[in-house]
């Protein structure tokens, strides 16, 4: 599939974006290991979270779905039966780390898939602290990719695991296998990362307690005890906002409004960079639903400038960098990011993929080990030239060069679209509502 756009100016309106992917993913996982009937409302129908709703299904949890409303009879904390045949993950990276977790400690073997993109993703740096806790986790050749064979009926201990690089990932499957192992589970992170995980346990009634340190947050838990059924509304994915920020703020006539966006001050790192770059982004009706603070975002066409990014701010928009990058190349003056060495690998080595991208439409930056530094074009009317753009299947760099063609002077196509399914199911038709000449060629 590919994306051709035509330039266009204008990015206006009132659109409801695709649920939270996060905590779409684990109102599956906590409810099919809960006591009692768990009932989620806005669940994101994309194909990440649909392959952990189909794992959960293959392991006799019973899921009713009703587009996106589900009904999750969990089995408890032990109920967990053995799957046939192996757990197909399809492209998602959070199915996997997360579930080689849960998977750790239950009584029977197990074998996660993935499709060719997924196959190619590191999975060591979850195997190797299951290891520490005692599980039998074996992955595939010599860059310890999928699949990923877990053996059953080992005892885990719990373990206090230092992580050597910020990653929600890493902690919420330490975290998950800690709710079966012996003693007290303690992960500490150099940086604060998004703590859904830590919330959604709270709200499933398990005891979480974080501890702030100087840089990152400890959280320790206690294994052996249950886990209790509750409702869940899924709010809107900021990560899925950043999309529709980025455009409202670079198009000549911009003025969006995004209801109901989860703002966990843990993501909202995109709001926080966009502001320093001099973006207009205000917050209102701000409240709480199942735990997560949640509110409208609103955002109108700004003049940016260029910043250093802020390192503390780096783990808290991992995901919206690709995004930012052309927030970047719309401002005056040079952009930095460093400390984003995570970004290497994820769907694609996004900071090497989204420099190639650039310079194709035009765009002066410099790749580093751990960052990319970005010459903005934001005196210019037209800041990118047109091109051919590959997104080597994601999603993320597929929607930000389409908000590209908001400032650029020719016709833009983005090759191998198809995948943004996986996250965000009806992009293309809301960003034409909003104002892009976008059009979906399907090969």
């Amino acid at each position: 599939m590919k994306y051709k756009l035509t330039p266009s100016t204008t990015f206006t309106g009132t659109h409801k974006v695709a649920p939270d992917k996060s905590i779409s993913h684990r109102t599956i996982m906590f409810g099919s290991l809960a006591n009692g009937v768990t009932k989620v409302t806005n669940f994101l129908q994309g194909e990440d979270a649909l392959s952990t709703l189909q794992a959960f299904a293959d392991m006799g949890v019973q899921i009713l779905r009703d587009g996106d409303k589900v009904t999750i009879y969990g089995v408890g904390i032990n109920g967990l039966k053995a799957p046939t045949k192996p757990l197909d993950m399809g492209n998602s990276g959070t199915s996997m780390r997360l579930l080689a977790g849960i998977l750790s400690a239950q009584s029977f073997d197990s074998t996660m898939i993935g499709d060719e993109s997924l196959s190619k993703r590191p999975m060591e740096r979850v195997a190797k602290p299951l290891r520490q806790m005692g599980a039998k986790v074996a992955t595939t050749g010599e860059r310890g990719t999928p699949p990923m064979t877990i053996t059953g009926g080992q005892t885990l201990n719990a373990i206090r695991y230092e992580m050597p690089m910020a990653s929600a990932q890493v902690k919420s499957c330490l975290l998950l296998a800690g709710l079966w192992a012996t003693g007290e589970t303690v992960v500490v992170e150099p940086e604060i990362t998004r703590d859904h995980t830590e919330r959604m346990l709270t709200a499933f009634g398990y005891d979480v307690k974080v501890t702030p340190l100087e840089r990152g947050n400890q959280i320790r838990l206690t294994g052996g005890k249950e886990l209790t059924a509750c409702d869940i509304e899924v709010p809107a994915d900021i990560s899925a906002s950043a999309f529709f920020m980025v455009a409202g703020l670079i198009a000549k006539t911009g003025d969006v409004v995004l209801p109901k966006v989860g703002i966990n001050p843990t993501r909202t790192g995109v709001i926080d960079i966009l502001r320093l770059m001099g973006a207009d982004i205000t917050l209102t009706n701000q409240t709480l639903v199942g735990g997560e603070p949640v509110a409208d975002i609103c955002v109108k066409s700004s003049k940016l400038h260029g910043i250093e990014i802020p390192l503390h701010l780096v783990p808290l928009a991992i995901d919206e960098f690709p995004v930012i990058f052309v927030a970047a190349a719309c401002a005056t003056g040079k952009t930095v990011l460093r400390g984003a060495e995570e970004l290497r690998v994820k769907e694609s080595d996004r900071i090497q993929v989204m420099a190639d991208g650039l310079a194709t439409l035009g765009i002066d930056c410099t790749v580093l080990d751990d960052g990319i530094e970005i010459v903005g074009r934001g005196e210019s009317e037209f800041v990118f030239g047109g091109g051919e753009i590959e997104c080597h299947h994601d999603h993320r760099i597929a929607m930000s060069f389409a908000v590209a063609s908001l400032r650029a002077k020719d016709e833009i196509i983005i090759n191998g679209t198809e995948t943004v399914a996986t996250s965000f199911p009806n992009f293309a038709k809301l960003v034409k509502e909003a104002g892009l000449n976008l059009e979906v060629i399907d090969n």
